[in-house]
């Protein structure tokens, strides 16, 4: 007990030891809640992408189907005099606007890509949609999907 110093002297630097460590932990917990903060931030900015995407796709497979159920009145079957200024509006789905064009070179009929089962005189129309959507805050960001979509007919003015 000898090498004990008695109370008196004891200048509180075990106090001043410990303050620093409370700065130090509480510097280093501010920093991890902040970046914390910032990863919520991008998941819910992936999360918001990929469902705009998904509402995107299935109301570009919404416009083309209900297209193909139009039959002969389908706009798949304009020909590109068919369509002024070369892009046609199609009907709006929820926030989905689609517009068409025609990929046809003049006014003759493009051969169809290959497939099992060819059709000697079948021809196609090729026709390119593409659909937008905005998402996100403000709606400041846009996904666009571009479909080609290849319409069958019989006709003789094929350019193949």
């Amino acid at each position: 007990m000898a090498y004990l110093k008695p109370a008196a002297k004891q200048q509180g630097i075990v106090l001043v030891v410990a303050l620093i460590m409370v700065v130090a932990v509480t510097g280093i917990a501010v920093t991890l809640m902040s970046s914390s903060s910032v990863d919520i931030k991008i998941t819910n900015a992936a999360f918001e992408r990929e469902e705009a995407e998904n509402l995107l796709m299935g109301n570009v497979q919404q416009l083309i189907a209900g297209e193909a159920n139009k039959g002969g009145t389908s706009h798949f079957l304009y020909t590109r005099a068919q369509i002024p200024n070369g892009t046609l509006e199609l009907p709006q789905i929820d926030d989905t606007t689609s517009t068409m064009s025609n990929l046809n070179n003049g006014a003759l009929d493009l051969p169809c890509p290959r497939k099992f089962n060819f059709t000697a005189g079948i021809s196609c129309n090729m026709v390119q949609v593409n659909s937008t959507i905005t998402f996100g805050s403000k709606s400041r960001h846009t996904i666009t999907v571009t479909s080609g979509i290849a319409q069958e007919m019989a006709s003789l003015n094929t350019g193949g």
